[in-house]
């Protein structure tokens, strides 16, 4: 085990345990102000070097309850998968104190499945940036600077998770514990499934002859606009289309157009109609041929 290299004795000392991309990332961009690497573990010592030699500061353990009894906080950023079972091994070495706050840093777990620990007398905490992190390269910008992270847990540990997020330059905002998993679906929504939601509208143009990178050159703009829309107007003033103007006319040729040459897209087209027949609902120009439009929508192929 590598010595400890002490520095400013009034330092918040935090250990890593999980040295992949976040774990590599926070350490190296969480030392400053009043935090200072103490302590990392990995499933594979290499990692834990690289992240150690990131960070500038700190020591290398052969255990995890050595890692996690060096810092006052402790960060488990390992798969989600064994998040709680690294917990529950924490607790049975006696490795955590009242004095220790642990974090884990996913997205679709609450603080909840560092119950054991709470009960151990530590508090304990999530922390989820809305970021995606790419491998750590010596000299790179903070990808935390000006990013959104999510924090829930205990009071004090709710407390402590804003500061870090402040200390990474990034935006905290808290939500309740039991909102957690809702809070994960909405990012998979707005990340992931927006992907999905491109790749229809891609493929709808490719069938006009167009490459796929062509087709998204043409359409970026629109996308770029209406999410623009969406932040200054909100999502109901920022609704244009046929489906808001009641065009059953034009909603029907698009469905029989699809139906016949994109078939496996048919229902996805028409179970966004219905959705966006309620957005337009909630404005002021409720279609007068909503259910005409419903109707159309809802009508099996």
């Amino acid at each position: 085990m590598q010595a400890l290299y002490f520095m400013n004795t009034s330092k918040r000392k935090f250990s890593v345990i999980g040295c992949g991309r976040v774990g590599i990332c926070l350490a190296t961009f969480l030392f400053k102000n009043n935090y200072e690497p103490a302590g990392f573990f990995s499933k594979s010592r290499t990692s834990a070097q690289a992240a150690r030699a990131a960070a500038g500061c700190g020591a290398v353990f052969d255990t995890v309850a050595g890692c996690a009894r060096a810092g006052d906080i402790v960060f488990i950023t390992t798969p989600d998968g064994i998040i709680e079972s690294v917990c529950e091994d924490l607790v049975q070495q006696n490795a955590l104190g009242p004095e220790t706050m642990v974090f884990h840093l996913s997205g679709a777990h609450s603080s909840q499945i560092l119950a054991r620990a709470h009960q151990a007398g530590a508090g304990v905490g999530s922390i989820h940036p809305l970021q995606s992190f790419a491998p750590y390269e010596p000299g790179q910008t903070s990808p935390f600077e000006g990013i959104n992270i999510s924090v829930e847990g205990d009071p004090d540990a709710v407390s402590q998770g804003k500061d870090i997020a402040a200390t990474l330059g990034a935006r905290a905002f808290a939500i309740p514990t039991e909102s957690k998993t809702l809070y994960h679906a909405s990012a998979v929504v707005a990340s992931n499934y927006l992907v999905t939601l491109v790749k229809f509208a891609l493929t709808l143009l490719m069938e006009t002859g167009l490459r796929e990178d062509v087709a998204f050159d043409i359409l970026s703009p629109l996308i770029q606009g209406t999410l623009s829309n969406i932040g200054a107007r909100g999502c109901t003033r920022a609704l244009t289309g046929p489906v808001a103007r009641g065009d059953h006319e034009t909603v029907s040729r698009h469905l029989a157009d699809i139906d016949e040459k994109i078939p496996e897209f048919s229902a996805l087209y028409r179970l966004l109609g219905t959705h966006t027949l309620d957005i337009a609902g909630a404005g002021d120009g409720l279609p007068e041929a909503a259910e005409q439009m419903l109707s159309l929508l809802f009508k099996q192929t």
